[in-house]
């Protein structure tokens, strides 16, 4: 299952979240944040934080997980960089929608084909409980 495309998307959503905690981190405490010398908004990065080992270490449940929970980030990327007056906040948010984008591409096709085998065992399974229930 490991084949080179799987450890390049691997490390592309390691990248990207570590990118993302470093982006967030950024944007509220020194390129544009809310108040000046930086704003309780940067505690966002804190969460993304908890799932970075999982990845790191490839663990399919915490890649699945986030991978939705990354949509939070992408809403919140997408609605500032639509509604914030100051244009370098609002590049950052489209900034920020990106990266979740690279990152969710990323998860989803690592996840693939773990999600194949699990469907294919899973037929065998039912098929399985079928012939012995039929006989």
């Amino acid at each position: 299952m490991h084949t080179t495309l799987h450890k390049y998307v691997h490390w592309g959503a390691v990248g990207s979240l570590g990118l993302l905690i470093v982006w967030c981190v950024l944007w509220e405490m020194v390129i544009a944040p809310l108040k000046p010398g930086g704003s309780w908004l940067v505690l966002k990065a804190a969460p993304l934080l908890l799932p970075l080992y999982g990845v790191w270490k490839r663990d399919i449940y915490t890649l699945q997980w986030t991978s939705m929970m990354i949509l939070l980030y992408f809403t919140e990327g997408v609605v500032r960089g639509w509604s914030d007056a100051d244009r370098a906040s609002a590049w950052l948010g489209w900034g920020e929608a990106i990266i979740v984008c690279v990152y969710f591409a990323c998860a989803l096709l690592y996840l693939r084909p773990y999600k194949r085998e699990a469907k294919k065992l899973a037929k065998e399974l039912l098929d399985k409980v079928k012939v012995t229930t039929v006989k």
